[in-house]
């Protein structure tokens, strides 16, 4: 197959992992560090694609998700938090039955455990306001009352998530958020895929 003038980047030889070589992971590990680096890009990438997908909502998706950061960073949030606010839709348009396991598992190697469990949970959280119009339980979240992030889950829905609905708000761009996603998702603080030269 023609390369067209692509610069050919190295690579692994094996055709199997039980045929790897020490040069092999060499490469390998080369490339999974700058591209790992370029996790936040990705990220802003993604949430563009969620504009002009309203899915009935009086705002589209990417709307909603600025807004939400939008009323966090507003309200005196750190970074962390109104990264989590940002894109804790990211997996809608991936996930239908379960957008909000999508963003967490993206955040989970980037936050602390109160925000990935926010932002895991925020689903059934955020049903408490419109699941019985549905006919579904909107006390679902009861079942984790008196889990240490039960409020703060309860509250992330109750002041940022579901009020970011507005079409006449002054929603923040999203390169007002570029270098806060840029930060956050560029100092893993909990995985297995960090080199020892790294720790």
């Amino acid at each position: 197959m023609p390369d067209h003038g692509e610069i050919r980047r190295p690579r692994a030889k094996f055709r199997a992992m039980t045929e790897g070589t020490q040069e092999d992971w060499n490469i390998i590990a080369g490339e999974f560090a700058s591209f790992a680096a370029n996790g936040g890009r990705r990220i802003l990438d993604h949430l563009k694609l969620l504009e002009g997908d309203c899915g009935g909502f009086p705002v589209d998706r990417l709307t909603h998700c600025l807004q939400t950061a939008t009323r966090a960073w507003r309200d005196g949030r750190d970074e962390e938090y109104v990264v989590c606010a940002l894109i804790h839709d990211i997996g809608d348009i991936l996930g239908a039955y379960n957008h909000p396991d999508i963003a967490a598992a993206i955040l989970k190697p980037f936050v602390s455990e109160a925000n990935h469990w926010m932002v895991e949970k925020h689903g059934i959280f955020q049903g408490y306001y419109f699941f019985h119009y549905l006919g579904m339980d909107r006390d679902m979240r009861e079942q984790f009352r008196g889990h240490p992030h039960f409020e703060r889950t309860a509250e992330f829905c109750e002041k940022y998530d579901q009020t970011a609905f507005d079409p006449d708000y002054d929603t923040m761009p999203l390169e007002a958020f570029e270098p806060m996603v840029m930060c956050v998702f560029a100092a893993p603080k909990n995985t297995i895929y960090v080199l020892p030269e790294n720790q």
